[in-house]
């Protein structure tokens, strides 16, 4: 059975809106924008940012675990 999807949490998900004003998609982008590191270890970081931001709006404790397992790849990318 295929079930509806709400495509407002697909478009525009409650958990990344932040205080209104700027969204977590722009901050990311505002931060990583002149940024020279390697794609990899972009990639972690800009994981790592989002479960932080959106953590005690979404999965709780879940985020901040997959956050951590996020910086420490971002690291272990780092120091290869």
């Amino acid at each position: 059975m295929i079930h509806a999807v709400d495509m407002s949490m697909v478009s525009e998900p409650r958990h990344y809106d932040g205080d209104g004003m700027i969204k977590c998609r722009d901050a990311l982008a505002s931060m990583m924008a002149r940024s020279d590191v390697p794609a990899e270890a972009s990639y972690y970081w800009g994981c790592s940012f989002k479960y932080l931001w959106r953590w005690h709006l979404k999965d709780g404790m879940q985020d901040l675990y997959k956050c951590r397992q996020c910086l420490d790849m971002l690291i272990e990318s780092l120091e290869r």
